[in-house]
Protein backbone atom coordinates (compact mmCIF):
# COMPACT_ATOMS: atom_id res chain seq x y z
CA UNK A 1 0.00 0.00 0.00
CA UNK A 2 1.40 3.23 -1.34
CA UNK A 3 1.61 5.92 2.10
CA UNK A 4 -0.51 8.82 1.32
CA UNK A 5 1.05 11.50 0.70
CA UNK A 6 0.33 15.47 2.22
CA UNK A 7 -1.21 18.09 -0.42
CA UNK A 8 0.33 21.03 -2.03
CA UNK A 9 -1.31 24.43 0.18
CA UNK A 10 0.21 26.41 -2.34
CA UNK A 11 0.98 29.94 0.37
CA UNK A 12 0.50 27.77 2.97
CA UNK A 13 2.90 24.93 2.21
CA UNK A 14 5.50 26.48 5.13
CA UNK A 15 2.86 25.46 7.65
CA UNK A 16 3.58 21.58 9.22
CA UNK A 17 1.18 19.54 8.74
CA UNK A 18 0.01 17.12 11.14
CA UNK A 19 0.66 13.21 10.01
CA UNK A 20 -2.24 12.28 11.66
CA UNK A 21 -4.28 13.74 9.38
CA UNK A 22 -2.93 11.77 5.74
CA UNK A 23 -4.56 8.14 6.92
CA UNK A 24 -8.16 10.14 6.92
CA UNK A 25 -7.52 12.02 4.06
CA UNK A 26 -7.10 8.97 2.15
CA UNK A 27 -10.31 7.76 3.98
CA UNK A 28 -12.27 10.66 2.93
CA UNK A 29 -10.80 10.12 -0.77
CA UNK A 30 -13.17 6.93 -0.56
CA UNK A 31 -16.39 9.01 0.76
CA UNK A 32 -19.34 10.02 -1.41
CA UNK A 33 -19.50 14.14 -1.70
CA UNK A 34 -22.58 15.19 -0.69
CA UNK A 35 -24.76 17.67 -2.77
CA UNK A 36 -24.14 21.71 -1.84
CA UNK A 37 -25.86 23.45 0.85
CA UNK A 38 -27.66 26.80 0.28
CA UNK A 39 -27.54 29.53 2.25
CA UNK A 40 -29.97 32.09 1.92
CA UNK A 41 -26.77 34.27 1.31
CA UNK A 42 -24.38 31.57 0.17
CA UNK A 43 -23.66 28.24 -1.10
CA UNK A 44 -21.74 25.14 0.83
CA UNK A 45 -19.71 23.57 -1.50
CA UNK A 46 -18.70 19.75 -0.27
CA UNK A 47 -14.87 19.42 -0.59
CA UNK A 48 -12.60 16.72 0.41
CA UNK A 49 -10.56 17.22 3.33
CA UNK A 50 -7.20 17.42 1.69
CA UNK A 51 -8.76 20.19 -0.18
CA UNK A 52 -9.04 22.45 2.73
CA UNK A 53 -6.13 24.34 2.96
CA UNK A 54 -3.53 24.22 5.73
CA UNK A 55 -5.83 21.67 6.95
CA UNK A 56 -3.62 19.54 9.88
CA UNK A 57 -1.55 22.50 10.74
CA UNK A 58 -3.42 23.94 13.89
CA UNK A 59 -3.24 23.18 17.23
CA UNK A 60 -6.78 22.12 17.50
CA UNK A 61 -6.33 22.32 21.69
CA UNK A 62 -6.71 26.55 21.39
CA UNK A 63 -9.95 26.31 19.39
CA UNK A 64 -11.49 23.51 21.99
CA UNK A 65 -12.63 26.28 24.43
CA UNK A 66 -14.59 27.88 21.64
CA UNK A 67 -16.19 25.00 20.46
CA UNK A 68 -17.02 23.88 24.53
CA UNK A 69 -18.67 27.40 24.77
CA UNK A 70 -20.49 26.85 21.68
CA UNK A 71 -22.34 23.85 23.33
CA UNK A 72 -23.58 26.17 26.14
CA UNK A 73 -26.10 27.58 23.51
CA UNK A 74 -25.70 25.02 20.65
CA UNK A 75 -28.00 25.40 17.61
CA UNK A 76 -30.36 22.35 17.77
CA UNK A 77 -28.85 20.63 14.97
CA UNK A 78 -25.58 20.84 16.20
CA UNK A 79 -26.45 19.75 20.45
CA UNK A 80 -26.34 15.80 19.94
CA UNK A 81 -22.53 16.36 19.13
CA UNK A 82 -21.76 18.26 22.23
CA UNK A 83 -21.22 15.30 24.47
CA UNK A 84 -18.33 14.02 22.37
CA UNK A 85 -17.15 17.54 22.22
CA UNK A 86 -17.21 17.42 25.98
CA UNK A 87 -15.50 13.86 26.11
CA UNK A 88 -12.61 15.20 23.78
CA UNK A 89 -11.71 18.01 26.00
CA UNK A 90 -9.65 15.87 27.37
CA UNK A 91 -8.34 13.30 24.32
CA UNK A 92 -5.52 13.66 22.28
CA UNK A 93 -4.99 15.65 19.78
CA UNK A 94 -5.27 12.26 17.49
CA UNK A 95 -8.25 11.46 18.58
CA UNK A 96 -9.97 15.24 17.97
CA UNK A 97 -8.30 14.90 14.37
CA UNK A 98 -10.07 11.73 13.60
CA UNK A 99 -13.27 12.83 15.36
CA UNK A 100 -13.72 15.82 13.18
CA UNK A 101 -12.53 14.32 9.77
CA UNK A 102 -14.45 11.04 10.23
CA UNK A 103 -18.05 13.05 11.66
CA UNK A 104 -17.62 16.20 10.14
CA UNK A 105 -17.69 17.13 6.29
CA UNK A 106 -16.16 20.65 5.31
CA UNK A 107 -17.96 22.91 2.69
CA UNK A 108 -16.12 26.08 0.91
CA UNK A 109 -18.59 28.81 1.89
CA UNK A 110 -19.06 30.78 -1.53
CA UNK A 111 -21.19 33.82 -2.54
CA UNK A 112 -24.54 33.29 -4.87
CA UNK A 113 -22.06 34.10 -7.66
CA UNK A 114 -19.54 31.49 -6.94
CA UNK A 115 -16.74 33.90 -5.74
CA UNK A 116 -15.03 32.09 -2.93
CA UNK A 117 -13.09 35.45 -1.86
CA UNK A 118 -13.83 37.36 1.01
CA UNK A 119 -12.94 39.89 3.69
CA UNK A 120 -11.82 39.67 7.46
CA UNK A 121 -11.57 42.41 9.75
CA UNK A 122 -11.07 42.04 13.35
CA UNK A 123 -12.97 43.45 16.58
CA UNK A 124 -11.32 43.65 20.00
CA UNK A 125 -12.21 44.40 23.61
CA UNK A 126 -11.01 47.54 24.81
CA UNK A 127 -9.05 48.46 28.31
CA UNK A 128 -9.93 51.87 30.10
CA UNK A 129 -9.63 53.79 32.93
CA UNK A 130 -12.76 55.43 34.38
CA UNK A 131 -14.57 57.65 37.44
CA UNK A 132 -17.42 56.44 38.87
CA UNK A 133 -18.40 60.17 39.60
CA UNK A 134 -17.79 63.03 37.29
CA UNK A 135 -14.42 64.79 37.67
CA UNK A 136 -12.84 67.87 36.59
CA UNK A 137 -10.81 65.44 34.16
CA UNK A 138 -13.64 62.87 33.27
CA UNK A 139 -16.27 64.38 31.43
CA UNK A 140 -17.31 61.84 29.08
CA UNK A 141 -19.87 59.29 30.13
CA UNK A 142 -20.90 55.75 29.22
CA UNK A 143 -24.47 54.91 30.10
CA UNK A 144 -26.90 52.21 31.12
CA UNK A 145 -29.93 51.56 28.82
CA UNK A 146 -32.35 54.52 29.56
CA UNK A 147 -35.69 53.23 31.33
CA UNK A 148 -37.97 52.93 28.97
CA UNK A 149 -35.98 51.92 25.78
CA UNK A 150 -37.01 49.67 23.52
CA UNK A 151 -35.30 47.81 21.12
CA UNK A 152 -35.82 48.62 17.69
CA UNK A 153 -36.76 52.12 19.30
CA UNK A 154 -35.14 55.58 17.57
CA UNK A 155 -34.10 57.24 20.26
CA UNK A 156 -32.24 60.62 20.68
CA UNK A 157 -29.33 61.32 18.62
CA UNK A 158 -25.42 61.68 20.68
CA UNK A 159 -25.72 65.16 19.86
CA UNK A 160 -29.45 65.87 21.52
CA UNK A 161 -27.81 63.60 24.18
CA UNK A 162 -25.58 66.04 25.35
CA UNK A 163 -27.75 69.13 24.52
CA UNK A 164 -31.20 68.39 24.25
CA UNK A 165 -33.20 68.93 27.91
CA UNK A 166 -35.52 66.16 27.56
CA UNK A 167 -32.42 63.52 26.63
CA UNK A 168 -30.34 64.82 29.49
CA UNK A 169 -33.47 64.20 31.99
CA UNK A 170 -33.85 60.82 30.81
CA UNK A 171 -30.20 60.04 31.37
CA UNK A 172 -29.74 61.40 35.01
CA UNK A 173 -28.66 58.72 37.07
CA UNK A 174 -27.72 56.48 33.79
CA UNK A 175 -23.92 57.49 34.13
CA UNK A 176 -22.16 54.04 34.64
CA UNK A 177 -18.92 55.80 34.62
CA UNK A 178 -16.83 58.43 33.03
CA UNK A 179 -13.79 58.56 31.09
CA UNK A 180 -11.53 60.93 30.59
CA UNK A 181 -10.80 60.64 26.40
CA UNK A 182 -14.09 60.98 24.35
CA UNK A 183 -11.97 58.70 22.20
CA UNK A 184 -11.90 56.22 24.25
CA UNK A 185 -15.53 56.11 24.86
CA UNK A 186 -15.88 56.12 20.85
CA UNK A 187 -14.21 52.91 20.65
CA UNK A 188 -15.83 51.52 23.35
CA UNK A 189 -19.27 51.91 21.51
CA UNK A 190 -17.77 50.99 18.50
CA UNK A 191 -16.75 47.69 19.63
CA UNK A 192 -19.30 47.26 22.00
CA UNK A 193 -18.18 46.37 25.04
CA UNK A 194 -15.05 47.13 27.31
CA UNK A 195 -12.89 46.29 30.36
CA UNK A 196 -12.25 49.07 32.68
CA UNK A 197 -10.76 50.24 35.92
CA UNK A 198 -13.19 51.93 38.00
CA UNK A 199 -12.01 54.41 40.56
CA UNK A 200 -14.64 54.66 43.43
CA UNK A 201 -15.50 57.32 45.63
CA UNK A 202 -13.30 56.50 48.47
CA UNK A 203 -10.59 55.59 46.02
CA UNK A 204 -10.83 51.87 45.60
CA UNK A 205 -10.34 50.25 41.99
CA UNK A 206 -13.53 48.69 40.74
CA UNK A 207 -12.05 46.11 37.71
CA UNK A 208 -15.75 45.36 35.82
CA UNK A 209 -16.74 44.97 32.12
CA UNK A 210 -19.15 47.25 30.24
CA UNK A 211 -21.00 44.34 28.35
CA UNK A 212 -23.98 46.15 25.27
CA UNK A 213 -27.44 46.76 26.11
CA UNK A 214 -28.79 48.45 23.52
CA UNK A 215 -28.38 51.51 21.12
CA UNK A 216 -30.16 54.45 20.04
CA UNK A 217 -31.31 53.24 16.98
CA UNK A 218 -29.51 55.26 14.79
CA UNK A 219 -27.13 54.77 11.79
CA UNK A 220 -23.92 53.95 12.94
CA UNK A 221 -22.21 56.51 10.76
CA UNK A 222 -18.08 56.60 10.63
CA UNK A 223 -15.72 59.42 12.55
CA UNK A 224 -12.93 57.95 10.62
CA UNK A 225 -14.45 58.37 7.01
CA UNK A 226 -15.51 62.14 8.37
CA UNK A 227 -11.86 63.00 9.02
CA UNK A 228 -10.15 61.18 5.77
CA UNK A 229 -12.41 62.68 3.65
CA UNK A 230 -11.81 66.03 5.28
CA UNK A 231 -7.79 65.85 4.64
CA UNK A 232 -7.85 65.67 8.50
CA UNK A 233 -6.09 62.10 9.01
CA UNK A 234 -4.50 60.09 6.39
CA UNK A 235 -4.84 56.94 7.58
CA UNK A 236 -7.92 55.36 9.39
CA UNK A 237 -6.46 54.48 12.95
CA UNK A 238 -7.38 54.73 16.29
CA UNK A 239 -3.78 55.96 16.98
CA UNK A 240 -4.61 58.51 14.08
CA UNK A 241 -7.64 60.11 15.30
CA UNK A 242 -6.23 60.17 18.99
CA UNK A 243 -3.37 62.49 17.46
CA UNK A 244 -5.73 64.55 15.42
CA UNK A 245 -8.13 64.70 18.75
CA UNK A 246 -5.22 65.74 20.69
CA UNK A 247 -4.02 68.44 18.30
CA UNK A 248 -7.69 69.50 17.64
CA UNK A 249 -9.66 69.61 21.24
CA UNK A 250 -12.19 72.46 20.35
CA UNK A 251 -13.44 70.33 17.21
CA UNK A 252 -13.73 66.66 18.82
CA UNK A 253 -17.44 67.40 19.98
CA UNK A 254 -18.67 68.03 16.43
CA UNK A 255 -16.81 65.27 14.41
CA UNK A 256 -18.25 62.81 17.06
CA UNK A 257 -21.32 64.27 16.32
CA UNK A 258 -21.57 63.42 13.27
CA UNK A 259 -22.22 59.73 14.34
CA UNK A 260 -25.58 59.82 15.37
CA UNK A 261 -25.51 56.05 17.13
CA UNK A 262 -24.42 55.70 20.60
CA UNK A 263 -24.59 52.61 22.89
CA UNK A 264 -25.42 51.96 25.91
CA UNK A 265 -23.78 49.07 28.35
CA UNK A 266 -24.55 47.22 31.65
CA UNK A 267 -22.07 46.49 34.32
CA UNK A 268 -20.73 42.79 34.96
CA UNK A 269 -18.45 41.70 37.15
CA UNK A 270 -15.08 40.63 35.92
CA UNK A 271 -13.23 38.34 38.28
CA UNK A 272 -11.95 34.50 38.31
CA UNK A 273 -12.29 33.06 35.30
CA UNK A 274 -14.88 35.89 33.76
CA UNK A 275 -11.45 37.53 33.29
CA UNK A 276 -10.38 35.04 30.64
CA UNK A 277 -12.99 35.27 28.29
CA UNK A 278 -14.26 38.04 26.08
CA UNK A 279 -17.61 39.17 26.30
CA UNK A 280 -20.82 37.26 25.45
CA UNK A 281 -21.39 37.84 21.38
CA UNK A 282 -24.92 36.73 19.66
CA UNK A 283 -24.53 33.42 20.63
CA UNK A 284 -25.01 34.49 23.91
CA UNK A 285 -21.56 32.46 24.72
CA UNK A 286 -18.13 34.50 25.95
CA UNK A 287 -15.83 34.58 23.29
CA UNK A 288 -13.25 33.59 22.83
CA UNK A 289 -9.53 35.48 22.03
CA UNK A 290 -8.07 34.49 18.48
CA UNK A 291 -10.92 32.14 18.11
CA UNK A 292 -14.54 33.35 17.88
CA UNK A 293 -15.75 35.40 14.59
CA UNK A 294 -18.25 36.88 14.15
CA UNK A 295 -20.23 36.93 10.51
CA UNK A 296 -23.76 37.39 8.78
CA UNK A 297 -26.50 34.78 10.06
CA UNK A 298 -27.55 34.45 6.81
CA UNK A 299 -24.66 32.80 5.54
CA UNK A 300 -23.55 30.73 8.76
CA UNK A 301 -25.14 29.49 11.29
CA UNK A 302 -24.25 30.75 15.11
CA UNK A 303 -22.12 27.56 16.93
CA UNK A 304 -20.88 26.33 13.33
CA UNK A 305 -17.36 25.37 13.16
CA UNK A 306 -15.46 27.45 10.78
CA UNK A 307 -12.19 26.87 9.35
CA UNK A 308 -10.61 30.01 8.25
CA UNK A 309 -7.83 31.03 5.85
CA UNK A 310 -6.22 34.25 5.48
CA UNK A 311 -3.06 36.28 4.42
CA UNK A 312 -2.38 39.66 4.06
CA UNK A 313 -0.16 42.15 5.45
CA UNK A 314 -1.22 42.20 9.08
CA UNK A 315 -1.97 38.36 9.70
CA UNK A 316 -1.30 35.18 7.54
CA UNK A 317 -3.28 32.06 9.52
CA UNK A 318 -5.38 29.36 8.82
CA UNK A 319 -7.01 27.64 11.90
CA UNK A 320 -10.35 26.43 13.50
CA UNK A 321 -12.90 29.34 14.71
CA UNK A 322 -16.17 29.16 15.52
CA UNK A 323 -19.43 31.51 14.15
CA UNK A 324 -20.15 32.83 17.59
CA UNK A 325 -21.24 36.44 17.05
CA UNK A 326 -22.34 39.32 14.38
CA UNK A 327 -22.20 43.01 13.44
CA UNK A 328 -24.31 45.52 11.55
CA UNK A 329 -21.10 45.44 9.07
CA UNK A 330 -20.36 42.18 8.42
CA UNK A 331 -22.53 41.29 5.76
CA UNK A 332 -21.92 38.94 2.59
CA UNK A 333 -21.42 35.33 2.32
CA UNK A 334 -17.38 35.39 3.24
CA UNK A 335 -17.35 37.77 5.62
CA UNK A 336 -15.81 37.50 9.20
CA UNK A 337 -15.13 39.98 11.75
CA UNK A 338 -12.08 38.15 13.75
CA UNK A 339 -12.02 38.75 17.62
CA UNK A 340 -8.52 39.37 18.61
CA UNK A 341 -8.74 39.85 22.63
CA UNK A 342 -8.14 42.52 24.81
CA UNK A 343 -4.95 44.74 25.64
CA UNK A 344 -2.91 46.72 23.34
CA UNK A 345 -1.33 43.35 21.06
CA UNK A 346 -4.87 42.90 20.08
CA UNK A 347 -6.06 46.33 19.68
CA UNK A 348 -3.50 46.52 17.48
CA UNK A 349 -4.24 43.25 15.62
CA UNK A 350 -7.56 44.16 15.15
CA UNK A 351 -7.11 47.99 14.15
CA UNK A 352 -4.99 46.89 10.98
CA UNK A 353 -6.86 43.79 9.27
CA UNK A 354 -8.65 44.42 6.71
CA UNK A 355 -7.55 41.49 4.02
CA UNK A 356 -8.80 38.97 2.10
CA UNK A 357 -10.52 35.57 3.19
CA UNK A 358 -11.62 32.09 3.14
CA UNK A 359 -13.99 30.23 4.67
CA UNK A 360 -14.77 26.32 5.26
CA UNK A 361 -17.77 25.73 7.54
CA UNK A 362 -17.94 22.14 9.14
CA UNK A 363 -20.85 20.26 9.56
CA UNK A 364 -22.10 16.73 10.48
CA UNK A 365 -22.39 14.43 7.83
CA UNK A 366 -25.42 12.65 8.92
CA UNK A 367 -27.06 15.70 9.10
CA UNK A 368 -28.91 16.87 6.10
Amino acid sequence: MVAPEAPDYGDFKDLPIDAAVLPWFAWDDRQALPSPKRQASSVWQPVRWRDVPAWGSDNLEYAWGALLRSCEAAPAPLKPYCAATRQLSIGSAEQRLAWLMQQWQPYQVVAADGNPKGLLTGYFEPMLRASRLRTESHQTPLYAKPDGLRNGQTWYTREEMEVNPSALEALRGKAIAWVQDPIDALIVQIQGSGRVEITEPDGRVQVARLAFAAHNGHTYASVARVLLDTKAITSPSWPAIKAWAAANPSDVQRVLWTNPRTVFFQEEDLSGMDAQAGPRGAQSVPLTPMRSIAVDRSSIAYGTPVWMVTRGPTFNSARLVVAQDTGGAIIGAVRADFFTGWGPDAAQLAGGLKQPLGLWVLWPRDLP
